[in-house]
């Protein structure tokens, strides 16, 4: 498991209140009931934390949590590479 991973994970589970190990990359928004207010501020935290932007476009498409882990690494890599 990547750092990211670990904190993406982190950041879900104190926000939707769900435990870590329900977390797999599978793992929709609606497998974890969370609502779309749940999902704002969990978009919220990662850009605090990462130092990043996720556009409303990209949010849309983020529907797994896996599909969440690699954007985020993705953005954060393109953004190490400057």
């Amino acid at each position: 498991m990547s750092a990211v991973e670990d904190k993406v994970k982190e950041i879900i589970t104190s926000i939707v209140h769900c435990e870590g190990k329900a977390l797999t990359p599978t793992t929709t928004w609606k497998d974890l009931k969370a609502d779309s207010l749940d999902l704002v501020q969990v978009l919220v935290q990662l850009e605090e934390n990462f130092g990043i932007e996720i556009s409303d476009q990209d949010a849309e498409k983020l529907k797994s949590f896996g599909d969440l882990v690699s954007y985020v690494e993705a953005v954060v890599a393109q953004k190490a590479k400057g």
